[in-house]
């Protein structure tokens, strides 16, 4: 702190005595750091400034014990280095936490020199290791910058303040990476999920992703993971998942029970070396010995994947150790995980033909040993010769999920090319049909098999949830996410924004519908948009519901129609099908301006009882039939729908159907946004708008933006406040509707009248006015805000109404 002290001497205004004696202890604090903490709150307050970062950080907790607050010094750090204005900064109450959390994102990614700012260094601290403790979101970019630094040996303690702290890892713009970057990826990966809290995985504006790195992303994400090229790499297994071997090893030595194969987190199915653990050694040894096995079940053509050297004392070695965990896809109990796609769903030139499919998993685990003594038969390959040959980024398909290759590469990696091995795929092929078989879980019929088997990979924890934004997934990729899905017990919240779906979302249903079978699966929220609807709104809207009932929360929404849609054959609807008892609760369509189809919506209706909240969107309405048959089906099967909403639809000669929408006695919430309510209405309408409010009770929020209000009605609209109103509306929204400063200043005064007569008692606290004409005047509009303000909270912006207005000419 110094400098400071000598540039303010320089400037003309010498520092005080006190200023220089907080320099000098500021900069000597590694020998008086606990002498300052003692200091009186008054002195200690004026020495706060003069710290760095580090013991800035430090010091919070003596600082609060004296009631001393640290969070204007975090706030002037981050206008003085960051140099940007946070979004929504007015909602930041722990500028402490916001500076260290991008402080260190900028200093991983290179974007910050700590150097540049004497309270950014100190050669006692390490900025990553300092900061990682407030990292609860962190975002990896383009080549993957920051991903090999974090993976470095050197910073060991940094990954494990990242596993205990961080909550949310996104991915933004990524492009083609190495085998190296994503062996380290994989690495972090597995610290920060399979050993960590991450909970939230976010991808988007991946306009043209790496293949091999999304399925490793998603895989990870869902708990899967091949660990065993990645560690020989390393050439060292994991040392948490050795933990947990050792630790899981010894309480069931404890209990003096049999260890089956089944319990390795490998998927090794051997069961007749079923045995009580003995010592650590003799532990250690039936680990690395199975882990072994199942990774050269995994890849029988790779021996560098399974390549095990000997020491001098005998003991078996082998380049990955994990923990005893019971594998996710024994316990399945869905019956239908086929996807089954009707014709016209096919895409032209993604289906390929397909090998023999196997019908059961039963029999692939039930029979290991002839793939097994197949690849022990051949003749062991240079350890060294065979990374070479393997280092290919498509090493990733052996993994799990070896998706969308040539006929003659998949029967190279599938199949053994031996008469026992043929024999085995005609006993897969006969076995049960109501056995489930993950080898068909999303694959289309006719299709490509698109997976290998899931035994060899290792099973951890996995993220809650999941969203993917701006993202083209192809058939391949949604096959591989629809198998992930089918055991994907802990996935809450599904998001699939504007990924190119197409026909591919039936194998994203098929892997809900196999998930919807297990007892403890947790999903409850999904959310999909895109722009072109391959099939109707409401027909998905089924299909979602028919395959996964337990939804509590589902979001469709598409901005243009499919034109091929029309020429879809007959027969193959949903409609068909009934939808069986649901548990949703919060429902949103947006239709690709297409009509609202009553028909196909009232059964959903029917089966959602539990229904609370309704949001229909761009739907078009073609008779007052239809809407009424709409309202009577709400009135009738969802009599708990409290929040109501319509965006975008022609309600203009509905007049009636509103009326009855707004008495009714349930409903808190009513929005009609650019509804056209007012375009061309009379004054007998309005009015009876007001006295039905006045009269409701129940409804808190009404909500009108983009419906042409103006100035006149909104004065009037002050009425349904007035003190003969048994009215309890809490908020009101009126944005977008040419409301000027004069008619705003209008409907203040009237506003303050009501409430003077009322004594001041009345319910109003939330009033919005988001783009309507206030730039016009000024001075009236502050005048009005001002007195609102003293009534009210009131949520505006500062919108430039001309430019709107030629933005609105331009694109006419």
């Amino acid at each position: 702190m110094e400098p400071r002290a000598e540039r303010e001497a320089a400037a003309g205004s010498p520092p005080s005595l006190f200023e220089l004696s907080g320099a000098v202890v500021s900069s000597a604090m590694g020998t008086l750091e606990r002498e300052v903490w003692a200091l009186p709150g008054q002195i200690l307050q004026g020495i706060l400034p003069l710290l760095n970062i580090y013991y800035l950080e430090r010091i919070e907790e003596p600082a609060v014990k004296k009631g001393l607050s640290t969070q204007p010094i975090w706030h002037k750090l981050w206008n003085d280095v960051m140099k940007i204005r946070p979004p929504k900064s007015e909602n930041i109450k722990n500028w402490r936490k916001k500076f260290l959390e991008t402080f260190f994102s900028n200093v991983l990614h290179g974007v910050l020199d700590v150097s540049s700012d004497p309270r950014l260094s100190d050669r006692r601290f390490s900025p990553l290791l300092h900061s990682s403790r407030h990292v609860t979101q962190l975002t990896i970019c383009n080549m993957l910058q920051g991903v090999a630094e974090l993976t470095a040996e050197r910073n060991q303690r940094v990954l494990e303040n990242l596993a205990g702290s961080l909550r949310t890892l996104k991915f933004r713009h990524l492009l083609t990476s190495d085998l190296s970057i994503r062996q380290s990826l994989s690495l972090l990966l597995h610290h920060l999920i399979h050993h960590g809290a991450v909970s939230q995985v976010s991808m988007c504006s991946w306009p043209v992703p790496d293949k091999v790195l999304l399925v490793l992303i998603l895989s990870m994400s869902a708990g899967f993971w091949h660990p065993g090229k990645t560690l020989m790499h390393q050439g060292s297994p994991c040392s948490l998942c050795r933990e947990e071997s050792d630790a899981q090893g010894l309480l069931t030595q404890e209990n003096g029970a049999l260890l089956g194969s089944n319990q390795l987190c490998c998927g090794s199915t051997e069961q007749s070396e079923t045995s009580q653990w003995g010592d650590s050694e003799s532990r250690s040894k039936k680990v690395q010995t199975a882990s072994a096995i199942a990774l050269q079940e995994a890849d029988p053509d790779s021996q560098a994947s399974i390549e095990l050297s000997r020491s001098s004392s005998g003991t078996v070695k082998t380049p990955v150790l994990c923990g005893l965990r019971s594998h996710p896809l024994q316990n399945l109990a869905c019956q239908d995980v086929s996807c089954k796609v009707p014709a016209e769903y096919y895409i032209k030139g993604e289906s390929s033909p397909s090998l023999p499919k196997r019908s059961s998993v039963g029999p692939a685990f039930q029979k290991p040993y002839r793939r097994f003594k197949t690849a022990v038969g051949r003749k062991r390959r240079c350890p060294r010769r065979n990374r070479r040959a393997r280092a290919d980024p498509e090493d990733l398909y052996d993994f799990v999920f070896a998706v969308a290759r040539e006929e003659e590469e998949m029967a190279e990696s599938l199949y053994e090319s031996n008469a026992q091995e043929r024999e085995s795929i005609d006993d897969w092929a006969s076995s049960p049909a109501d056995t489930p078989s993950f080898e068909d879980v999303g694959c289309m019929e006719g299709g490509s098999v698109g997976i290998l088997p899931l035994k060899a990979a290792c099973h951890f924890r996995s993220i809650s949830t999941l969203e993917l934004f701006s993202i083209p997934l192809t058939g391949d990729t949604c096959r591989v996410l629809g198998n992930l899905l089918s055991s994907w017990v802990s996935l809450e919240k599904l998001v699939l924004s504007y990924n190119g779906l197409g026909a591919n979302v039936f194998c994203i249903l098929s892997g809900l519908r196999a998930l919807s079978h297990r007892r403890d699966c947790s999903l409850r929220v999904v959310r999909v948009s895109d722009v072109f609807s391959h099939i109707p709104s409401v027909e998905l809207v089924r299909s979602i519901l028919t395959a996964f009932p337990r939804l509590h929360t589902l979001s469709v929404s598409f901005d243009l129609k499919n034109q091929l849609e029309g020429n879809r054959p007959e027969g193959h609807s949903s409609s068909e099908a009934e939808i069986p008892e649901s548990c949703l609760e919060q429902l949103e369509i947006r239709f690709p301006r297409e009509p609202l189809q009553t028909s196909l919506l009232l059964p959903v209706l029917k089966a959602s009882r539990s229904l609370q909240q309704l949001s229909l969107d761009s739907a078009a309405i073609s008779c007052p039939l239809e809407f009424g048959l709409l309202l009577q089906a709400l009135k009738e099967c969802n009599p708990g729908l409290k929040r109501l909403s319509f965006h975008d639809v022609n309600l203009a000669d509905y007049q009636k159907e509103v009326l009855l929408l707004l008495q009714d006695p349930v409903l808190q919430e009513i929005t009609f946004s650019f509804c056209r309510l007012f375009e061309s209405c009379t004054a007998e309408f309005l009015s009876d708008i007001i006295q039905i409010v006045k009269r409701n009770s129940t409804l808190k929020s009404l909500k009108l933006p983009g419906n042409r209000l103006g100035n006149h009605r909104l004065v009037a609209l002050a009425d349904i406040f007035s003190e003969d109103s048994s009215s309890s509306i809490c908020q009101l929204d009126v944005s977008s509707n040419c409301i000027k400063p004069d008619g705003l200043l209008e409907f203040a005064k009237k506003l303050e009248s009501h409430i003077l007569q009322r004594g001041g008692q009345i319910k109003f606290t939330h009033l919005r006015l988001f783009q309507n004409w206030l730039d016009q005047d000024a001075a009236t509009a502050q005048e009005a805000l001002r007195r609102l303000r003293a009534v009210c909270s009131v949520v505006s912006n500062t919108w430039d109404s001309s430019q709107a207005f030629a933005d609105y000419i331009s694109v006419m």
